[in-house]
């Protein structure tokens, strides 16, 4: 049995090598791609939304309310981010639903690429908003002493992120094939429709924790109060 798309070879030319992975990320940015230029090619105020739009529209402002809910700050650009993340991981996931298709999500390279944009991301939405020294900062509060645990929990993040996303896709992967082993007439329909949820949920999970971070990168440090009875 093969746990990741990544052992799949689909095309090899010499050292080049076109894997199920691959070939999967391809596809779906292109279903996105396209699916967003359909919809948007034709917008102008004085006609009224079609229904594709009315979808997008609805799906847009579900992800925003989302994101207003964790933070308040320059919320449509990291909508933008968190949200671009969210639709490629269910589109990825939901890609597994096709018939002899794999998710680009059950491989580690997918998920660590992923982790890798989201940990480049969290400092920059971070020095955009308050610069590059109130970022800095955060990394001593509340003493200089947690520096190096600071920058510990930072890499747990990512590790964190990537494994987690790897290990529920995989570990779907191969209790399917275990269930299809012993009832391959009984069990599809419901791995189909657990397949479905388990999918929606971790990309749920990730652009949430991927907005949580950079909402915490864009915080300013806390400062010790002071009593304004007693300000010395």
């Amino acid at each position: 049995m093969q746990l990741t798309p990544d052992t799949i070879i689909l095309i090899e030319w010499g050292p080049l090598r076109l894997n199920a992975t691959i070939l999967g990320t391809w596809l779906i940015m292109a279903i996105l791609v396209g699916v967003s230029w359909l919809v948007t090619r034709r917008l102008q105020p004085d006609l009224p939304p079609g229904r594709w739009r009315n979808s997008l529209e609805v799906l847009v402002l579900m992800i925003e309310d989302q994101i207003r809910a964790i933070t308040q700050r320059g919320v449509h650009s990291v909508m933008a981010f968190s949200g671009t993340l969210f639709l490629f991981i269910a589109a990825s996931n939901l890609l597994a639903l096709v018939p002899g298709m794999r998710a680009p999500t059950g491989s580690l390279s997918t998920t660590v690429a992923l982790t890798i944009s989201v940990m480049l991301a969290v400092p920059l939405f971070g020095i955009a908003h308050g610069g590059l020294r109130q970022y800095l900062a955060g990394f001593v509060q509340p003493t200089v002493l947690l520096l190096p645990f600071n920058l510990l929990g930072e890499m747990s993040k990512g590790i964190s992120l990537s494994i987690r996303l790897y290990g529920n896709i995989m570990s779907g992967a191969v209790i399917a094939a275990i269930l299809l082993g012993i009832a391959p007439l009984f069990f599809p329909v419901i791995m189909e429709a657990f397949g479905l949820l388990v999918g929606m949920i971790q990309a749920y999970i990730f652009a949430v924790l991927a907005t949580v971070y950079i909402s915490a990168a864009m915080a300013e440090p806390s400062k010790p109060s002071i009593d304004p009875e007693n300000p010395s």
